[in-house]
């Protein structure tokens, strides 16, 4: 999680994109596969999410479209805030088998970000398809980047 929260709070001190970061992790070596950062405004690309970026870079890295393909080890997604709707679908077909979460939904709301549509039964519905999801770890430290973001005038790309 501090490489994420770093990750993140780098991108917002360099202005070159949202509060956001993301890695992806070998679950069995421990070692950091592909890492991301929110990329939206840089690339005027909608869909350039810290998670995103992540998982695009982490399929590369291991020459698979599914980070569950047969003979892979399994991988954990770790985001400096909870994914947004979007993100979420990424992360169920990306194929990781675990999502590790820092600043929750509501401290992204709270500086003007639109998480779309993500609900209780989300979260339920990652888990029932084999995700481990654990949110909310380190939340201070990675709340605090979205408010560093806010204070610094970032802007809201997608309210």
């Amino acid at each position: 999680m501090d490489a994420a929260i770093a990750l993140a709070r780098e991108n917002v001190r360099r202005g070159s994109g949202g509060p956001f970061g993301a890695v992806v992790f070998n679950l069995e070596s421990g070692c950091a596969v592909a890492a991301g950062v929110n990329l939206v405004e840089q690339a005027g690309n909608a869909v350039l999410h810290a998670e995103v970026v992540a998982l695009m870079f982490a399929q590369r890295a291991v020459g698979r479209y599914s980070l569950h393909a047969d003979g892979l080890p399994p991988h954990a997604l770790v985001t400096s805030c909870d994914p947004c709707a979007m993100c979420l679908g990424a992360t169920l077909w990306s194929g990781v088998r675990d999502l590790e979460c820092g600043a929750l939904r509501d401290d992204a709301v709270r500086i003007g970000f639109d998480e779309g549509p993500v609900f209780p039964e989300s979260w339920d519905y990652l888990e029932a398809r084999g995700v481990r999801v654990r949110r909310g770890i380190r939340r201070a430290a990675a709340a605090a980047v979205l408010e560093e973001y806010r204070q610094g005038g970032g802007g809201i790309y997608n309210g």
